[in-house]
């Protein structure tokens, strides 16, 4: 772990308040997880937790991103998922970690011991649900990479990693998508050809494409401007409502 400084210790302060586990958590509440949490900070490139052991703590991660990674037999590792600000790690009820999970940019978490936590999530409905809801939302976006994995174009996996990224930081900052709307890339391209599937070549490829015709700007290697999101979603290959197009 690292000495990363984070300023935002005060719940009232938190970036990821709105859609965390604690989102819907009233001033009673809130103190009670307060007196179970503490914050862990992480370099990029440092693990978290290692497949098969034992987690003592669940988190929401509140800056940075984060990968969940499985090894098989023969040493290969696949990429299976990402972590952005506001997910949570970890499953009450488990005390091992089904996978690898490594900070791919700084990263803070905010943890909560886990059994502490599993006492107070059977006496306090509004974390049940709100751990409900955020599982649903994980398994549909479990669905989504099965489309951009399986059947997606490189063009259309870039995009639509862009286009995923983008909508978490507008909901992170309450505003919707939109035109002239910009974000930090949190992968580098090594990371990105590594989830999508794809040679590092093709990402800088199709990454110079979207740039050369206008569908991105970059600022630097990784600030992104988007002059018109809805050109960008086009580029998906999904349809307005994030359906695949015909």
């Amino acid at each position: 772990m690292s000495d990363i400084v984070f300023d935002h210790k005060e719940c009232g302060s938190c970036p990821i308040r709105h859609r965390a586990v604690c989102a819907r958590c009233e001033t009673d509440e809130l103190e009670e997880l307060d007196s179970i949490k503490y914050y862990r900070s992480y370099e990029a490139g440092q693990p978290i937790v290692w497949s098969g052991d034992r987690m003592d703590f669940v988190a929401s991660v509140v800056t940075g991103v984060a990968s969940l990674s499985q090894a098989m037999e023969d040493g290969r590792t696949q990429m299976v998922g990402l972590l952005l600000p506001s997910d949570f790690l970890g499953r009450p009820g488990r005390d091992v970690a089904p996978y690898d999970v490594s900070a791919v940019s700084n990263l803070t978490l905010c943890c909560f011991r886990r059994k502490p936590f599993e006492t107070l999530m059977t006496r306090t409905p509004h974390i049940a649900q709100r751990l409900l809801e955020m599982t649903l939302d994980e398994l549909d976006a479990a669905r989504e990479w099965m489309l951009i994995l399986g059947r997606k174009t490189a063009r259309e996996k870039i995009a639509s990693l862009m286009a995923i990224i983008a909508r978490r930081e507008s909901s992170l900052a309450l505003k919707s998508t939109g035109d002239g709307m910009m974000f930090e890339l949190p992968l580098t391209r090594e990371a990105m050809a590594d989830y999508l599937g794809l040679t590092l070549e093709t990402v800088s490829r199709q990454i110079s494409a979207l740039k050369r015709e206008g569908i991105i700007t970059l600022e630097g290697k990784r600030r992104v401007i988007i002059p018109d999101f809805d050109r960008l979603q086009i580029e998906t290959g999904d349809d307005m409502d994030g359906g695949m197009m015909a």
